[in-house]
């Protein structure tokens, strides 16, 4: 008992303090929780959550593009922005060589350019070539002093032809115009060109090898022609097929599947098919037949006439072909509301 009493005496105390503790600090209450405000808030953070659109694929879609070297880096990257996986399967290569540079040379000399009131670049090849042609060349090119010269590009191309290339032209820029179309096709550029009057236009334009030459040149210098230009045709740099395994990329995706294809040339469509037929004994009913899903873009009118042409039906064209962020949307939103 005197082991116990000690112990009882103090648990009486420590539960005295306790209460007096209790009594001047009474704990504070609680209000009730309204079920209906909670329902209400919890709706309205639902009705504010923002909605994303539905992923394409458990995996991101596969998009093969057979663009020349130069194009890839770029589409590629624009491709990866949109979350889909780029697939490069090149068919043609557009390089200038030795003999195209020396033509295009001999057309820019001094003595020869001052015949001309323009020149008309169809693409950023050719003005990378004229680029590389006009440093064998002393410069600048033309007088600062005559009738006004004209310099034709089409959408992003324009962006090559800034002051530096300009004054290897000529050192007084108000004696140049630069033309750049609204509409970025060859006949676009006849427009922005307006009435000839008989003036000489200079044309750079591609030596095609190993495929057919696409209509489209022909079609630009008539078009021109047809204005009242003079056209002096040269070639610039050379647009060669690949060869026979350049399609291989696209067929070695027969087990993993393809979900969409871009053209941006209809060389680049007719250098596919090329190989797809001797190297594989494909054509493009074949092509369909793998992938029945395949989206086909075409960046802008020209290059799908040019693929129709061929017999590759193409399922969306961009409308906004300045860029190639117009064939991407296109292509985009096509596969989207495919997978949606």
């Amino acid at each position: 008992m005197s082991f116990l009493f000690p112990f009882f005496i103090f648990f009486q105390q420590t539960e005295i303090e306790r209460f007096l503790l209790l009594a001047r600090n009474p704990p504070k209450k609680r209000s009730p929780v309204n079920v209906n405000s909670m329902a209400k808030s919890t709706t309205i953070a639902a009705v504010h959550k923002p909605v994303l659109p539905p992923p394409l694929s458990a995996t991101n879609p596969t998009v093969a593009f057979t663009t020349p070297q130069n194009y890839a880096a770029r589409l590629s990257h624009l491709l990866t922005l949109k979350s889909l996986t780029p697939l490069w399967c090149p068919t043609i290569i557009t390089e200038p060589t030795a003999q195209t540079l020396s033509s295009l040379a001999g057309h820019l000399s001094p003595d020869c350019l001052s015949g001309f009131s323009a020149v008309a670049f169809p693409s950023r090849t050719a003005i990378s070539a004229a680029s590389t042609a006009i440093l064998s060349l002393p410069t600048p090119l033309l007088p600062p002093s005559g009738d006004e010269f004209i310099i034709g590009a089409l959408g992003k191309d324009a962006e090559m032809i800034d002051t530096t290339f300009l004054v290897k032209f000529c050192s007084n820029l108000e004696r140049i115009r630069v033309t750049v179309p609204q509409t970025a096709t060859p006949s676009g550029m006849v427009v922005s060109l307006g009435d000839g009057r008989r003036r000489k236009v200079l044309c750079p334009v591609p030596k095609v090898v190993g495929i057919e030459e696409p209509p489209v040149v022909q079609n630009f210098l008539r078009e021109l022609e047809a204005a009242g230009w003079v056209t002096t045709r040269v070639d610039a740099y050379e647009t060669t097929w690949l060869g026979p395994s350049c399609a291989k990329g696209m067929v070695e995706r027969t087990e993993n599947g393809l979900d969409g294809v871009i053209f941006i040339s209809s060389g680049e469509v007719e250098g596919l098919l090329k190989s797809l037929e001797e190297e594989y004994g494909w054509n493009w009913r074949t092509v369909r037949k793998k992938w029945p899903g395949l989206v086909v873009a075409a960046h802008g009118p020209v290059t799908a006439a040019g693929a129709e042409r061929l017999g590759v039906n193409v399922d969306v064209v961009s409308h906004k072909y300045d860029s190639f962020e117009g064939v991407v949307d296109a292509l985009y939103s096509k596969l989207r509301g495919l997978c949606s």
